[in-house]
């Protein structure tokens, strides 16, 4: 009646429950005046009547998020409410790429330090918006976080996904991301147009591909390759991805030191962020000046779409097969690295299909390999330990050879 008189109007709310609530802003969503504000009068929710809306107040929005959200949302009030205990550590979990995963008190002063120096070293501003896109349960998600909470920045938290910006209708000023997140984002124009514009952009957690380094190499505002795991507090070194300054070495952050052993494996040493040296199964060339540039691993430790996977641990879980098999891995554009089944013998459609169903049934959704590849031999040493090295060089040539 309003719009056949021309009369604006907006609409608000005082004492309603949730259910009220929700029915408001539905309504208030079709409306051809859907950009008019609808004022929440009471300025909170009523959070012990009826949980079904999943109603939440963000920023000076309200939302109705799915359970997962919600549960991500409870998640990051809990973290906050745990960083703000007087206590002086929380347990972190590893993700396994020194060795077998585990659980570690990480000191929060060491993580407060780790906080700085990252801002400090991308000049992040404070109130910048800060996009918190990562598993709260690992260190790269909680480390986001507790930037936000020291520098202060504006934390836009979105549930953890494969398409990070697919909600958004604005770029934060920085994110972090895995490298599957950006290549996705790429996908689709609208994503792709958010992370150009994001002003710093920090990857992790995986391999960056050739394609998607190449991808980013034209962006207009900072790109950034970290290198890290749980023990060190997420990074200790970065590496330019795009602009006058790319490089295809990393820079140790301040306090770092960064040194080869016997193997050529790298050593870290961060007493700011960690007690002792700090082993890891990385190969490397590091310069006199201590920024190096990674060669591979020494270990079976695959690392695909931000995921660590132990080759050996997958194999075991896969015996037995009707023929000779061995796990390894190809580069992959999106994944960084894609898990690959190599399978002894002719190529058998029938094999493949009953192979691939074994490996939905016995495997992690995101540990069933990407492709199967039907091969003469499966490559052994001279004292019948898979050759891994051999068996990877096979299997790229195999993949290449498809194309």
């Amino acid at each position: 009646m309003a719009d056949e008189r021309g009369i604006p109007y907006w609409l608000t709310s005082a004492l309603e429950s949730n259910v009220g609530l929700n029915a408001i802003a539905q309504f208030q969503s079709t409306l051809p005046q859907s950009s008019l504000h609808q004022g929440l009068g009471t300025g909170s929710l009523f959070v012990r009547n009826f949980e079904g809306t999943r109603l939440e107040i963000r920023g000076e929005q309200l939302w109705r998020g799915s359970e997962a959200e919600s549960a991500f949302a409870q998640a990051l009030r809990a973290f906050r409410e745990e960083w703000d205990a007087d206590t002086p550590t929380m347990l972190v979990r590893t993700s396994g790429s020194t060795g077998t995963p585990k659980t570690f008190a990480a000191e929060k002063q060491h993580m407060r330090e780790s906080a700085r120096r990252t801002c400090d070293f991308l000049r992040i501003p404070k109130d910048a918006t800060a996009l918190l896109c990562l598993p709260l349960e690992y260190i790269a998600g909680k480390m986001m976080a507790v930037r936000a909470f020291l520098r202060p920045l504006r934390l836009l938290p979105v549930l953890p996904s494969s398409h990070p910006f697919q909600t958004l209708r604005t770029a934060p000023y920085f994110a972090a991301l895995t490298p599957m997140q950006a290549y996705n984002s790429l996908t689709v124009p609208r994503e792709r147009r958010l992370l150009r514009a994001t002003r710093c952009l920090l990857l992790g957690g995986g391999a960056i591909s050739p394609e998607l380094e190449a991808a980013l190499r034209d962006f207009p505002n900072e790109v950034w390759s970290s290198y890290g795991m749980a023990e060190t507090l997420s990074h200790v070194a970065l590496r330019r991805l795009n602009g006058p300054h790319a490089d295809e070495y990393y820079t140790p952050l301040e306090g770092v030191q960064i040194s080869p052993d016997t193997t050529g494996c790298l050593q870290i040493y961060a007493p700011s962020v960690c007690r002792e040296t700090l082993q890891t199964h990385d190969l490397a060339e590091v310069l006199p000046d201590e920024r190096f540039r990674l060669l591979g691993r020494a270990d079976n430790i695959v690392v695909s779409g931000g995921l660590k996977f132990q080759l050996e641990q997958l194999e075991a879980q896969l015996q037995p097969l009707p023929v000779p098999f061995l796990l390894t891995s190809v580069p992959d554009a999106s994944l960084g690295e894609a898990l690959t089944l190599l399978l002894e013998g002719e190529a058998d459609d029938e094999l493949r299909g009953d192979v691939l169903l074994r490996c939905r049934e016995r495997l992690p959704r995101h540990a069933v390999p990407r492709h199967v590849l039907f091969v003469e031999h499966i490559p052994h040493t001279i004292s019948q330990k898979p050759a891994r090295a051999e068996a990877r060089k096979l299997a790229v040539s195999r993949i290449k050879t498809a194309k």
